[in-house]
């Protein structure tokens, strides 16, 4: 039986194009999305567009990590962090505003934003079908497809009027290329102090390039210039499962092993929350 298109879906339509020939329609057509040269895409049972064919640079979360994920935000522990996102994201857009997320994993950004515009819809794209399983729930104005940062986006030029970024992969030229002119794009991501606590417990996790900034900057410099940039930092208090799934959920549950993750008591305790939130105006 073919799959409904999902409301949020369909009131995206008009921003999509056909990621093989790059036909700017995308029509409903028996439970997929078809462009007029006839390239077909499915609609997941679970809400998301599956445009993504081909060979992935990156598998994105598997269901372990989705699972960790959504178990982590629900504990309001990044709300801080939600909220300053949602402030910079909605300041001077207007009421009718298209918001972006790459990257947008379970779209719990996307749907923090979302909440301050009422007029406002949505669309997440990430690489995880697990993780956009979530994201197609996370807001009733959020649409989800699949997609790979590193390829030309399947978006119509100039359509955004914010480009989210968080913790996430960047591709400066196509967020130029998909963004109005007036729009902004707002690029999160952390400091040397974030989660050093639990980097300390963990010493095989991932850690921070400290020339991670500059590299930043001189990718994003010929397409954007900084607007303002916040700082966001706070103390937290993780109790043993919740400091579980804060490892389970990002790149460093790939690099420590089962023994460490064995004993969340370990783990918990008090960790410093500590990114940088900066707005971005195309040049």
């Amino acid at each position: 039986m073919p799959v409904s298109l999902p409301p949020a879906l369909e009131r995206s339509l008009d921003l999509l194009r056909c990621p093989t020939c790059r036909t700017r329609h995308l029509h409903p057509d028996r439970g997929a999305l078809r462009c007029p040269a006839g390239h077909t895409f499915d609609i997941a049972r679970h809400g998301y567009a599956g445009l993504l064919t081909g060979t992935r640079a990156t598998s994105g979360d598997d269901a372990a990590m989705v699972q960790a994920r959504n178990r982590f935000l629900s504990t309001g522990t990044y709300a801080p962090l939600r909220t300053a996102v949602a402030h910079l994201a909605t300041d001077s857009v207007p009421e009718q505003a298209t918001i972006l997320d790459v990257g947008c994993g379970t779209g719990y950004y996307l749907a923090g934003v979302l909440d301050q515009l009422p007029g406002a819809r949505g669309l997440g794209l990430d690489t995880s079908v697990r993780a956009l399983r979530s994201a197609a729930r996370a807001h009733e104005r959020a649409a989800a497809v699949t997609w790979d940062v590193f390829r030309p986006l399947p978006l119509a030029g100039g359509v955004a009027d914010v480009v989210l970024d968080v913790f996430a992969p960047r591709n400066p030229a196509e967020f130029h290329r998909v963004l109005r002119p007036t729009g902004r794009l707002i690029v999160v991501r952390p400091t040397g102090r974030h989660l050093a606590e639990l980097r300390g417990r963990l010493p095989a996790s991932v850690t921070i390039d400290p020339a991670k900034e500059q590299r930043l900057h001189r990718a994003l410099d010929p397409f954007f210039e900084a607007a303002v940039t916040e700082q966001v930092e706070y103390s937290a208090t993780l109790t043993g499962l919740a400091a579980l799934d804060l490892v389970a959920m990002t790149p460093s549950a790939r690099h420590v092993s089962r023994a460490d993750l064995s004993d969340g008591g370990l783990l918990s305790g008090q960790v410093t929350v500590s990114v940088l939130v900066t707005v971005y105006r195309p040049r």
